[in-house]
């Protein structure tokens, strides 16, 4: 059975994922609004990040062109490709493998931010992923989680992310992005960044 958190289903919308403006960052209003508002929660460079569920790497292409060292990981190897080829023509580096969000390889402790956009929503068990996410992080290290709950019914909402959150941190700051310049247009849903700096 393909499932949201499969490889198999994540491989099949690997060809035209970046068609979405959110996705692809093509248009440069889209590209500036995602920019600006994720570089400045970032430490000093070059900080190491890890970009958990990170499709085809566009938000990891964003981090290292700022001069951040990124370590993405995606569950579809068609995704995988897909950023690895966007990396080769860009004059930058990442260490992009293909793995489970839900179990990265990585060794506790070696990251200072920890991103995901739109994964927590996907894992069978967002409590156990969170709480592997959070065992990546060096002390003083910042967790930021972009989320949704949309029109369709899927995703995760802002106070069950919080609540998730919380019962790990000590704090959980929510912001909605609900502007039109994150999306390439006008959206109905509810989508909002969360960020835990302890």
């Amino acid at each position: 059975m393909t499932t949201v958190n499969s490889a198999e289903f994540w491989d099949g919308e690997a060809g035209a994922f970046d068609q979405q403006p959110d996705h692809g960052l093509d248009d440069p209003s889209v590209r500036a609004a995602w920019s600006g508002l994720l570089l400045p929660l970032l430490p000093a460079l070059p900080a190491r990040i890890a970009d958990i569920g990170c499709g085809t790497a566009s938000v990891s292409l964003l981090l290292a062109e700022a001069g951040h060292r990124v370590f993405g990981l995606d569950i579809s190897p068609a995704m995988v490709a897909r950023a690895r080829e966007k990396f080769a023509t860009s004059g930058y580096s990442a260490d992009i493998l293909v793995g489970d969000a839900a179990a990265p390889p990585w060794t506790p402790g070696s990251f200072e931010v920890v991103i995901t956009r739109h994964v927590l929503w996907a894992m069978p068990d967002p409590d156990a992923a969170l709480i592997r996410w959070l065992d990546l992080l060096a002390p003083g290290g910042i967790l930021i989680l972009v989320e949704g709950l949309w029109w369709t019914g899927a995703g995760i909402s802002a106070a069950q992310v919080s609540e998730l959150v919380l019962r790990h941190r000590v704090a959980a700051e929510v912001t909605m992005l609900d502007d039109a310049s994150f999306w390439g247009g006008p959206i109905r849903d509810e989508r909002f960044i969360t960020v835990s700096r302890r």
